[in-house]
């Protein structure tokens, strides 16, 4: 059985930064695992020490990147119960790969807000977001 750590996909991102303020680019076209239709991509704020997310998906992938603040990314495999966290800051960006049956939640770290992108391999279906407390 593989592990967490080699179902998800961590990628280092640039963030280039002069005088006009910055660039980031979130998704290039070619990364690993990039499906053949076009899902969707989101915003998500988290204000006051709140967390987002709390499900998996049976079907969909999706890719995650903080642009502001910092969070906790708490994964959980469904089918082998191993779990992970991993530390996300807009001052350290990377985009986070999760593919299917890794229940995924994000929460705030001291109380402060975070803003996420999210792009998903499919197009919204609530028979596809099973939700879970871990």
């Amino acid at each position: 059985m593989n592990s967490l750590a080699s179902k998800i996909n961590i990628i280092n991102r640039e963030k280039l930064t002069d005088k006009r303020g910055w660039f980031l680019k979130l998704m290039t076209g070619y990364e690993d695992y990039l499906p053949k239709e076009t899902g969707e991509i989101y915003m998500v704020q988290s204000v006051n020490g709140a967390s987002r997310g709390g499900h998996f998906h049976k079907i969909a992938s999706e890719w995650f990147t903080i642009i502001q603040g910092e969070s906790n990314l708490k994964l959980l495999d469904i089918e082998s119960g191993e779990t992970m966290t991993i530390k996300l800051s807009f001052e350290n960006p990377k985009t986070i790969f999760v593919p299917p049956n890794i229940a995924h939640r994000f929460d705030s770290i001291d109380n402060n807000s975070f803003t996420l992108i999210a792009y998903s391999s499919h197009k919204y279906d609530e028979n596809d977001t099973i939700n879970m407390s871990f």
